[in-house]
């Protein structure tokens, strides 16, 4: 069988041109991005992510018996103070006068582990996404940090951000 030697030609649409990354400078330094013109807007960033165990190490949870206490009104608590310092932790991120944290944390069996789910909400110039995120992180970590002397092979999944709404940019939701 003969091969046709041309290519059928294709059209592909126009590339969008790639946005430039907000926090760095003209001459490639690292800057925190100016708000001050940005109007006050109400804003929320919803994050998830999840702590992945033993269907034992899970019960010791849910009953209350884990040796460092209870561990989901520790993660709960540490999760909250974590979106409140997120300024603090990571480089840039403007430091915002939060209107409300929620950190969630919901056992799964089938799992098994645990589902944490953090909402955050401000009014103000900029977005709470980082935040939202922060919180799920620690408190993840604190429920590791509160059943290693238990299991080592707890993992850590999938944090990322589930919802954003406003700001320029609009509702984002996954």
């Amino acid at each position: 069988m003969a091969r046709n030697p041309v290519k059928p030609r294709t059209t592909t649409p126009k590339a969008k041109a790639s946005p430039a990354l907000t926090h760095i400078g003209a001459s490639g330094e690292a800057r925190m991005v100016d708000v001050s013109d940005k109007p006050a807007t109400e804003r929320l960033a919803v994050a998830e992510g999840r702590v992945v165990m033993t269907r034992a190490t899970l019960d010791l949870i849910v009953s209350g018996n884990a040796k460092k206490g209870d561990v989901l009104g520790t993660a709960r608590i540490a999760g909250i103070m974590a979106a409140k310092r997120t300024s603090e932790l990571i480089p840039l991120c403007h430091p915002l006068a939060l209107s409300k944290v929620t950190v969630d944390i919901e056992p799964d069996a089938r799992l098994p582990g645990c589902i944490v789910r953090a909402s955050v909400k401000v009014s103000g110039p900029t977005g709470v996404e980082m935040e939202a995120l922060t919180a799920v992180t620690v408190a993840c970590l604190t429920i590791y940090d509160m059943i290693k002397a238990v299991e080592r092979g707890v993992r850590i999944e999938g944090i990322h951000l589930v919802e954003k709404l406003g700001g320029k940019s609009g509702h984002y939701r996954v």
